[in-house]
């Protein structure tokens, strides 16, 4: 690099977050802070009226084992839920992984946040040489048949929704970014607000009522707001 004379400050001449992405070339998906941040806002807001707490698992960059004759090939989703198993592991354990044939029970929901170096894969365009693993699409799809499998691009704000119809995922054509899941008497959808003190575009889920649920913070202050108490949550 030449030097300019006077010299010009590193913040004009360096490379910036976006010439220099947090996915390696060799392992993409790698998460940045929106990829800790928005399953963290899924955690806080799924709260299905149908099961107990503790009889549903969250996770999100979690390995996930799915075939007992390939025990090393997993798929990491960004975030999923598994509904009918404990919370903990043999009801005593955090979990590690999460290995299918162990568990007896596939995930219900599979969410995807679009990154470029995922996109293809996230949305089943890419193809694979019959000696490699099955894709991710794949693997939700046809293996592990999860009943359904979201996908959010956050830079276009677009929310997808694909359900599986017979063998096959089908996307669902939204009138709206919201879409109603009867099972689990809970909606997915675009929220647009604050969290973590960032103003954008989340994910997050809703009621029958069509109301938000609120996160743990956010009914501590409603709480104190109804007690004549102006929170400091800060």
């Amino acid at each position: 690099m030449y030097q300019t004379d006077p010299p010009r400050p590193p913040k004009e001449v360096l490379p910036t977050m976006y010439d220099l992405p947090s996915e390696d070339p060799k392992e993409p998906g790698l998460p940045d802070q929106f990829h800790l941040l928005q399953p963290s806002l899924l955690d806080e807001t799924f709260r299905p009226a149908n099961y107990p707490s503790d009889q549903i698992l969250v996770a999100s960059d979690l390995n996930l084992y799915y075939d007992p004759r390939h025990t090393l090939w997993y798929k990491r989703p960004d975030w999923f839920a598994v509904l009918g198993v404990p919370r903990l592991y043999e009801q005593r354990d955090l979990r590690l992984s999460y290995v299918v044939w162990q568990e007896g029970v596939n995930p219900f929901i599979v969410v995807e946040l679009l990154s470029p170096g995922t996109e293809k894969e996230d949305l089943g365009q890419t193809l694979r040489d019959i000696e490699q693993p099955p894709t991710k699409w794949e693997v939700y799809e046809r293996i592990l048949r999860i009943p359904y499998y979201a996908v959010f691009d956050r830079y276009a704000s677009q929310f997808r929704m694909f359900k599986l119809d017979g063998s096959r995922y089908a996307e669902v054509a939204l009138q709206e970014p919201r879409f109603w899941m009867p099972e689990l008497e809970l909606g997915l959808g675009v929220w647009q607000g604050k969290y973590q003190d960032i103003e954008m575009s989340w994910l997050r889920w809703y009621d029958a009522a069509g109301n938000w649920i609120m996160t743990p913070t956010e009914r501590l202050a409603a709480q104190l707001r109804a007690m004549g108490v102006e929170p400091d949550l800060g």
